[in-house]
């Protein structure tokens, strides 16, 4: 049985304890990457998550959205040392900063979502097979274009983002090899997720070009790029969370990513003395990624398009498709 104990740390010289106003101990917590709690896909996944194990136990959490990357530390800090456990991490630009608390705070465990900790003996890694999910949506890409050109966004060239275009580019291929495929990405660093503006522009850009869908990885700045889609009368595709909502009807798919699941799962593991610090892996076979299917994209898939999307998801559960995964070699086959 877990120990729930009045922690102590020092703050400006003098010693404070760690049960403030509003913070119960041991409450589990939850710090949101750059586009913030309600950015419609990454973020409010995570959100989604905690607020279901809200609802299922009854447990309070503590969450917060971060001005900039300077409150990174801080912020982990502050929870580790008002006793909150365990503390969730969502997205792979926090393991710098996880890496400088954790091993001052080894009674509180941490979960970090999209990267591998796996170093430190309190920290879980919760990494998915995007490239899988991606597969999938590709292929629907490529069955629902008309030109013949499809488009690809991620917020900015990192290997994590690259993966979900490598594996649509897979996808897309296997059903037309002969498709053409536009990849733009929105900027150069983290502040691109913040970007819906760019992410306008650049999906604009594409459409000029021929491409009739467009597929973002690009956290709250892909709302942009499901706008301009909506706008041009051509179809997005969402990520992470279900964004067919957002324009039904003009959003094909959304290639939804358990990050809901994987938040769920660190708060009740540790409340249920079930913690384990190790790498989770979540593909197509646990169920960790997947295509949205749901009223408001109803009218844009056919029967033959889910024939194929549930044939292609055996063959990749099964082994007979292995969708390469970009990050282990910096190189895409498609």
């Amino acid at each position: 049985m877990k120990i729930k104990q009045t922690l102590k740390t020092l703050v400006g010289g003098l010693t404070v304890t760690a049960l403030m106003a509003g913070t119960a101990l041991a409450d589990p917590a939850l710090v949101y990457d750059g586009g913030g709690k309600f950015d419609g896909s990454f973020n409010e996944a995570a959100y989604t998550g905690a607020e279901r194990y809200k609802a299922d136990t009854g447990t309070n959490y503590q969450d917060l959205e971060i001005d900039g990357v300077a409150q990174r530390e801080q912020a982990i800090r502050q929870f580790a040392a008002r006793g909150n456990n365990p503390i969730v991490l969502p997205g792979f630009s926090w393991e710098e900063s996880l890496r400088a608390v954790a091993p001052d705070f080894p009674d509180t465990m941490f979960a970090i979502i999209d990267t591998v900790v796996d170093d430190l003996p309190n920290v879980r890694s919760v990494v998915f097979k995007e490239q899988e999910g991606s597969y999938l949506v590709g292929a629907l890409a490529a069955m629902a274009s008309e030109t013949g050109t499809i488009g690809f966004i991620p917020a900015f060239d990192f290997s994590l983002l690259l993966a979900f275009g490598c594996g649509y580019k897979q996808g897309a291929k296997y059903v037309n090899p002969d498709i053409e495929i536009i990849e733009t990405a929105i900027g150069t660093g983290f502040d691109a997720f913040n970007n819906p503006g760019g992410g306008t522009e650049v999906a604009r850009s594409q459409i000029d070009r021929g491409a009739d869908v467009i597929y973002h990885a690009a956290g709250g700045a892909g709302v942009g790029v499901l706008q301009a889609a909506a706008d041009a009368g051509i179809l997005g595709i969402g990520v992470d969370s279900n964004q067919n909502h957002l324009h039904p009807g003009q959003v094909l798919t959304s290639m939804i990513k358990r990050v809901d699941v994987a938040t769920y799962n660190a708060f009740a593991d540790y409340e249920n003395d079930e913690w384990t610090s190790d790498v989770i892996v979540l593909g197509l076979a646990e169920d960790g990624v997947g295509a949205a299917f749901d009223e408001n994209n109803a009218d844009l898939i056919t029967d033959e398009m889910r024939a194929t999307i549930e044939d292609i998801t055996a063959k990749i559960v099964s082994g007979e498709i292995v969708v390469h995964d970009s990050r282990t070699d910096n190189t895409c086959p498609a």
